[in-house]
């Protein structure tokens, strides 16, 4: 019988200590994750040298777009480029953990562009024909926006748990409609304004937009802090509430769970709804943060390249927090890039590289001899080598 203790496991010397951290690390997710980033970046140094453009310039010049400009003459114009980032991983991070979330649960939501469109057209409608104080309508207005996107991807989880309907066939089918709708709404003059050709929506009123954190120059909205909350909010679901055990285990095994008593049907459903509630929030930022009124390119294509973030942070949500923060510097720093004579579709390569490999973990491990995961954690490892001793 083994008579180690606690206190000798804590007293493991420090090459046992880099040994199991360095098992655990070339086992992990994450370690596919973070190749896949150091391979975007030497691929795309390759397409730049065929441009015929300086390699450290242009990543510079991404680094002076996204993070801090030495070139400005003023440190809060050195420093925007930051806030600019952040801005910009706001929507990243709120459509992530939505799609990040469903798929956790085995649910493939590829609808997260209609979602975002369905939240950002109530959050337009209710910012601006209410008359409320100002934390009132915020509050109103970012609540529908998340039941109205909820309830747009509501329709694919109940039609998956009633039916047995493809989730993905569903979604993309109701991003088409929601395309579409969202025309048809900017064509009607109760989102116009009398007198308005243009198809663009009145503005939101003052009361529900987001407030600035910080003083002009600075472009920095709540929005952040938001995403920060949401990510919280997930993280907390995911690991501390019995819906999201049930979650979970649904997507490790729907059988299973079916048979342990769980309903696969409420759990596929409220997981559907919470996921797109959360892509409506993503939404009502662009309106009630950055543009201010509903237009048609207004949603971009954050609600595509969310499915890129939940991917990269393997669906945690730190993970994904940290994956929008890349996504928001990318799109940051992506226009500064032109000036080194690299077409801003850069970008669009470096995200490309990043979804094909994460993708496809077994490729990573074979290219650089990663181990498989043996689910032994660093503790696991620690004590057993002591044991064994």
């Amino acid at each position: 019988m083994s008579t180690t203790t606690d206190t000798e496991r804590g007293s493991a010397p420090l090459s046992l200590k880099a040994k199991a951290a360095l098992h655990v690390a070339t086992r992990s997710n994450w370690i596919i994750s973070l190749v896949a980033v150091v391979i975007a970046f030497i691929v795309g140094a390759f397409f730049i040298w065929i441009a015929d453009a300086s390699i450290l310039d242009t990543y510079w010049r991404l680094f002076k777009g996204a993070i801090f400009n030495p070139d400005r003459d003023t440190w809060q114009q050195q420093i925007k480029p930051l806030t600019e980032t952040f801005k910009n991983a706001a929507p990243l991070i709120l459509g992530g953990l939505g799609l990040g979330l469903g798929f956790r649960a085995g649910l493939f939501n590829i609808g997260g562009q209609g979602q975002m469109i369905l939240g950002a057209i109530a959050a337009t409608y209710l910012g601006f024909t209410l008359n409320l104080p100002y934390f009132a309508h915020l509050l109103v207005a970012l609540i529908g926006a998340a039941i109205v996107g909820g309830l747009w991807g509501g329709i694919a989880g109940f039609l998956k748990a009633k039916t047995g309907a493809n989730e993905v066939i569903v979604t993309i089918m109701l991003n088409s409609i929601a395309g579409f709708l969202l025309l048809y709404v900017l064509g009607k003059e109760v989102f116009l304004g009398a007198g308005n050709n243009q198809p663009k929506s009145q503005p939101v009123a003052s009361e529900a937009r987001l407030p600035e954190l910080l003083p002009s120059p600075f472009d920095l909205h709540a929005g952040i802090i938001l995403a920060i909350i949401a990510t919280v909010f997930v993280w907390w679901l995911l690991e501390r509430s019995k819906f999201g055990f049930e979650l979970r285990a649904v997507g490790a095994n729907a059988h299973a769970s079916e048979t342990a008593g769980m309903s696969t049907s409420k759990v596929i459903t409220l997981t559907m709804m919470i996921s797109a509630g959360l892509c409506g929030l993503a939404g009502a930022n662009q309106i009630l943060g950055t543009f201010g009124s509903l237009t048609q390119g207004a949603m971009g294509s954050i609600g595509f390249d969310a499915i890129t973030v939940a991917l990269l942070g393997r669906n945690r949500p730190i993970g994904i927090f940290g994956a929008g923060l890349l996504f928001g510097a990318f799109s940051a720093g992506s226009p500064l890039m032109q000036g080194a004579g690299v077409p801003v579709d850069m970008i669009l390569i470096l995200q490309s590289v990043i979804v094909l490999l994460i993708a496809a973990p077994p490729l990573i491990r074979w290219m650089f001899r990663f181990p498989k995961p043996d689910g032994v954690g660093y503790r696991e490892y620690i004590t057993l080598h002591q044991e064994a001793k």
